[in-house]
Order: structure tokens, then sequence, then C-alpha cells
């Protein structure tokens, strides 16, 4: 094996990492309401998106071609330009899972690979037009037209169904709720999944392996449906506790407008090839539900420190992305690359060892929301 056949399985494989990180970083987007209002036990609920991540993930390649050669010219990129994006990537996604904010893998990953390039060949490198209208037109407008959707829906859904019993009327909801967060984890598989798929492709073009403009191969969709698959069922816990408890208090009728909103734009946006953030989707989404229910409280400071992420996600990916291609340059060759290695995986290591104290889980991840990610401990945690 040549010092640049080892990169290249380390850039593959760091791509993997990202996509598992992205798995468990959005598997909230999709269950969080249906967790919240008991129409699906955590653990199933992280097993059926899962399952619903794989599926979708062999669906659709729009958005895999639109991150393979709609955002860089891919003619400058080298494996370390892939590698240190990823690694941007990465980063910004464990340290918002591990403050339970949840921002965009996909903005993460495009900025991370947007530092980089820059970093490496210059702001000329990246094709801002597609940018613009790939991501940041899309970025901006899709939690308006999700919590819209999900606005009308909610208010729909309670008005038609104001003289049905409340009973019959919540069990009805969570059934729909079932079907309908289903739509949305597929709908996630058949966006997300290929984002990472966009980027081994374009590392496979770096290297000379693909000739530009190729699609990516089937090893490469099978693998990246598995590793998202695989991250969705681990389930971020503290991102599904904030988006199920920290925006609005959730009803079975609003869970079902949000989820139905959220897997409708989601969608909309693959079959147009629009790397979306199904992640602002899902907010606005939810947010949506909250503004179509009279009487419902919205914490909009929680939705403003959502924000906020949102807006840092690109340049601060895209700042740890360029920091870490300067370092893998400047030590040199595969041993500049080893070395970002390593130290990423420490970081990750040292990110999960953090989480455990205390931790997010299964059992409490619906516990009284106090205006923290992380549940008060309970008297018998409290005095162990």
């Amino acid at each position: 094996m040549t010092g640049n056949d080892a990169v290249l399985a380390l850039v593959v494989l760091t791509a993997l990492g990202f996509d598992f990180t992205n798995g468990f970083h959005d598997t909230g987007n999709a269950m969080a309401t249906s967790i919240v209002t008991g129409a699906l036990p955590p653990r199933v609920a992280v097993a059926v998106s899962a399952v619903l991540n794989l599926a979708g993930a062999f669906l659709s390649t729009e958005v895999a071609a639109t991150i393979a050669s709609g955002l860089v010219n891919s003619h400058v990129v080298t494996l370390t330009v892939v590698f240190a994006g990823l690694t941007g990537a990465i980063l910004w996604n464990l340290a918002t899972w591990f403050l339970g904010i949840p921002s965009s893998s996909s903005h993460a990953l495009i900025g991370g690979v947007i530092g980089a390039t820059m970093a490496a060949a210059g702001g000329s490198a990246v094709k801002w037009q597609g940018v613009v209208s790939k991501v940041i037109v899309p970025a901006a407008l899709s939690p308006f037209i999700a919590g819209a959707i999900a606005a009308l829906g909610t208010w729909l859904v309670y008005r038609l169904t104001r003289q049905v019993a409340e009973r019959p009327r919540a069990h009805g909801f969570r059934i729909g709720q079932v079907g309908s967060a289903s739509m949305v984890s597929l709908a996630h598989g058949t966006n997300d999944a290929q984002k990472t798929m966009g980027i081994i492709t374009l590392a496979l073009i770096a290297n000379g392996t693909l000739h530009s403009g190729a699609k990516s191969p089937d090893w490469v969709i099978a693998s990246c449906a598995v590793a998202i698959a695989l991250g969705t069922y681990i389930g971020g816990w503290r991102v599904i506790r904030a988006l199920g408890k920290g925006l609005v208090e959730i009803e079975p009728a609003q869970g079902l407008a949000s989820e139905s909103a959220s897997a409708a734009v989601i969608l909309a946006s693959t079959d147009f090839g629009y790397s979306l953030s199904t992640t602002h989707v899902a907010t606005g989404s939810i947010l949506g539900a909250g503004v179509g229910k009279k009487g419902a409280e919205v914490r909009w400071h929680i939705a403003r420190r959502m924000v906020m992420a949102w807006l840092l996600t690109l340049p601060a990916a895209a700042l740890v992305g360029a920091v870490a291609y300067w370092a893998a340059h400047g030590i040199g060759g595969t041993a500049g690359v080893v070395v970002i290695f390593i130290v990423l995986v420490l970081a990750s290591i040292a990110f999960f060892v953090a989480s455990r104290h205390p931790a997010v889980t299964p059992e409490n991840v619906n516990a009284a929301w106090t205006g923290t990610v992380v549940p008060a401990p309970t008297t018998d945690e409290a005095a162990s």
C-alpha cells in the first residue's frame, strides 16, 4: 500500500465516521416528537428510524451529485482537503451534540469542505453561486416554509377534530405519528446519507480513481447507508431531548402535523437536488406546531439559541476545516493526515466521556424540562 492509498483509506474511514455522527445527531429530527408523545417507545423509535434511513439512502443520488461537483472545483481538491473538511464537520457535530443543540450536519460538512478548500486553493476554488443557490437560500427559507405548513396543519387538525373526544383523538394521532415519523426517517435517508456519498466520491475524484462528474459507486452508497443507519440506532439522546421537550410541549396532533410537514419539505428538496438541512426543517416544523395550537407555550429563547448555532455552523466548521488543513499540510504527506486523524479520534473520545457525566438516556429523555439538556437527577441518583 502506498502513502496515497493509506490517505485515501483514512479519508473514507473518516467520511463514514462523519456519516455515523450525522445519524445520531439527526435522529431527533424524525423521532423526537413521537418519543415525547409516547407514540413510540424510545428504543423502538430509533430502530425504526435506522431501518428507514438505510432504505432511504438507496432511493436517490441527486444530493450526492450536488455535494460532489456543485460546491467546489473538484480539480483543485486533494485528499488532504477532503480529510480536513471532514475533521471540521465531525468536531462541530460532536460539540453541538454535547450541548444538545440540533444544528445542521449538512452545513457542518459543507462548511468544513469550503474552509479546507479555501485554505488550500483560495476563495476562487469555491463555487459561490452553487453555495448560495443550493445551500444558503434553502437554509434560510426551509424553516419558515416547514413552520408555515406545520402551523396550518396543526390549526386544521385541531379544528377538524374538535368534536372528537380527547382520548380517541390522541390515540388516533399517535398512530398517525408512527407513519409520519417513518416518512421523515425515509426522507432523511434520501437526503443526508447522500452527502457523505458525495464527499467520498469527491475524494475518489481527487485521487484519480473516478473521473470528474462521476456518480457514486455502489460500494459507496451501501457503506454510507449502513453507517448512517448505525448512527441513527445509537440515538442522539441529548438532541432528541432538546427538540422534543425544549421548544414546545408537544401533543400527538402537533407531532403528526410537524412530522408530516417535515417529510413533505425534505422529500421535495431531495427531488430538486437541494442539500437541505433536515434539522432546520424539523425545528421549523416543531415551532410551527407550537404556533398553530392556541395557548401553546413556545420557548422562543431556546429557538434563538438554536438559530445562533445555525448561523455559526458554516463559518465555525469552515474555520476548523481550514486549521486542520494547515496543520496536516504543515506536517506534510501521509504523516500529516495521520497526526490529525489521531487528534480527531482523541477529541471524539473526550466528547463521549464528558457526555456520560451525567448522561441522557432512553430512560430519562422524557423527564420534565428544567431548562437544560440534562434532566435533574432523581432523589436516588442525587443521594448516590
